[in-house]
């Protein structure tokens, strides 16, 4: 007989785990261009042609397949854009020809654009429109892409280029798992009770400012991805790579607390005062990676991955609260095009680094955050028109 019930508790986690495996594709991308170049003889250019493909195509394309779930819920998109996101990794290393190569990580670009925007959907009413909830959704996207070179590392160096076919298997058992568990569940947008959705109103203005905010702070953790590792072993005369990778390493894993953190944190004080908090703080932390003397760098690395990466999960939550009758679009713009915006900006850090010093380019990001506490200071938080009983009233039944 069909019970309608609450979500049970196994739906969020199954989410984070489907999260995890996804953006473990994003983060194999750059894990596997050093191979590419050994084995392929690309160059920098090619090189940066396959993370063009990655990157740039997936970003832009998430807020098209936003627009289509707004329009009808495509809860399937979930695994089958993460299935597709491991074929076209598999395919990468079996390509005969560079298009076909940049083909194949186009088309894994292609299936995390599709994964997200529903996937957020489905994430946002499984928990009930948590913070706490979305931050630990976030967080599987942020552990997935450090996963990439862990993984991918030593199938490469084993098997090398021939390997990659071994790295679909996350993907198919996820994919698998998701059509049994998952299908019976839609999202919320699309079941809401018709008295409440005459009150839900878009607010665009206020989503303007968010995306400004989302570049802004994008820009600073591309730059920061790209030339911490870089500037701790020039800052501290290092011979080896040892102390920008354990830079790199506190960076993330600071990061990855920070972004469960701050759902707690807006629980208790509201996501628009910590958003304005975390990026007043990110300017003198990012400032003091540039200036710290010795090894306090590293403290000041973990100070600001903490500024950093506290508001993460909010942008999405806000996002949807702004658009509540677009969520699918604003998962998709905040998470991904906002978010890949900043990787084009790149080009231009590592360029005012050759004309001046890598320490004068990583002070120029604390103009970033600055700019992102300003437009935050006219955003506000907007009204929980659906609460968590109606998201939990509005779920679909279970079986018994």
């Amino acid at each position: 007989m069909k019970t309608a019930r609450p979500p049970r508790r196994w739906r969020l986690p199954l989410l984070v785990g489907s999260h995890i495996v996804d953006d473990f594709y994003q983060g194999a991308v750059p894990a596997m261009l050093p191979f590419f170049v050994a084995e392929r003889h690309y160059g920098y250019v090619a090189a940066a042609g396959i993370t063009l493909a990655a990157t740039l195509l997936s970003s832009v394309v998430q807020p098209v397949f936003g627009v289509l779930t707004d329009r009808r819920p495509m809860p399937w998109l979930v695994p089958i854009g993460l299935t597709t996101a491991g074929v076209g990794i598999a395919l990468s290393g079996l390509a005969s020809s560079y298009a076909l190569t940049w083909c194949a990580i186009a088309l894994s670009g292609l299936g995390v654009a599709a994964y997200h925007p529903e996937s957020a959907r489905l994430a946002r009413a499984t928990s009930a429109g948590s913070h706490v909830g979305m931050s630990w959704f976030s967080l599987g996207g942020n552990l997935g892409f450090a996963l990439g070179p862990v993984m991918v590392a030593p199938v490469m160096a084993t098997l090398g280029l021939g390997g990659s076919p071994l790295l679909v298997l996350p993907a198919l058992a996820m994919g698998l798992v998701l059509s049994v568990l998952l299908r019976r569940l839609n999202t919320v947008t699309s079941r809401l009770r018709s008295a409440h959705r005459t009150l839900l109103v878009d607010q665009w203005g206020q989503f303007g400012r968010l995306v400004t905010v989302v570049i802004m702070r994008s820009i600073v953790t591309f730059g920061l991805n790209t030339f911490l590792a870089l500037w701790v072993g020039q800052h501290l005369h290092a011979s080896d790579h040892i102390p920008g990778e354990a830079a790199l390493v506190v960076y993330f894993a600071v990061g990855a607390m920070g972004t469960l953190l701050g759902g707690f944190l807006a629980t208790r004080f509201g996501r628009v005062r910590v958003i304005r908090i975390s990026y007043a703080a990110c300017v003198p932390t990012i400032a003091g990676i540039s200036l710290a003397p010795g090894h306090l760098v590293y403290a000041f690395v973990a100070l600001a991955a903490l500024a950093i990466y506290v508001p993460f999960s909010l942008h999405v939550t806000l996002g949807q609260d702004y658009l509540p009758t677009r969520v699918g679009t604003a998962s998709g713009v905040t998470l991904g095009l906002a978010v890949s915006v900043g990787g084009l900006a790149t080009p231009l850090i590592g360029w005012i680094a050759t004309l001046t010093s890598l320490r004068t380019a990583l002070l120029t990001l604390v103009v970033l955050p600055a700019i992102s506490r300003v437009v935050a200071a006219g955003m506000h938080e907007p009204e929980q028109l659906v609460h968590a009983d109606v998201l939990a009233a509005e779920a679909p039944p279970v079986v018994e």
